[in-house]
């Protein structure tokens, strides 16, 4: 059944976790049986001077930056071929250079960048989802890490 566009499991599933509602949402937006594939990026460190505070920007601090992109990986595991495939080590320096660029306020707006850029850049990308956490914070009490993780997709980048 279909309701605007989007079939009624994609849209009220309530047997199903929220994880799994949302990946059917991504599903149908990217279209009936086109596959779903994640390229990963987890735990890239590096250090940069983003913040509100002064000392922040002089100093600066470890950030750690986790990346999910969505893209259809099929054509490059059955080739085994680099050419057909969206290149991990780019993405990478993509990531690095904002992070280890010009200071932003917010991890969120070094979020947006990471986000903005890898869309802009890499046409085979269909979704991407960006965590940038700052271990290191000043906060009384005891944290691993804060942080903020978003997704973009490449329409939502169109309308930017």
């Amino acid at each position: 059944m279909l309701l605007a566009g989007r079939s009624l499991q994609a849209v009220w599933c309530p047997a199903v976790a929220a994880s799994a509602v949302g990946w059917r949402q991504l599903t149908t937006e990217l279209g009936a049986g086109q596959p779903v594939d994640k390229i990963l990026l987890r735990g890239l460190v590096f250090h940069g001077y983003h913040g509100v505070y002064p000392e922040e920007n002089k100093l600066g601090q470890k950030f750690v930056v986790d990346a999910t992109l969505v893209t259809d990986l099929s054509r490059a595991g059955h080739s085994d071929d680099l050419h057909h495939t969206v290149s991990y080590a780019q993405i990478y320096e993509d990531i690095r250079g904002i992070v280890e660029g010009p200071p932003q306020q917010l991890i969120e707006a070094v979020a947006e960048r990471i986000a903005g850029k890898v869309l802009r850049e890499h046409a085979g990308i269909a979704a991407i989802t960006v965590g940038v956490n700052k271990p290191h914070v000043a906060v009384s009490g005891v944290v691993q890490s804060l942080g903020v993780e978003i997704t973009r997709r490449r329409q939502q980048q169109a309308e930017l």
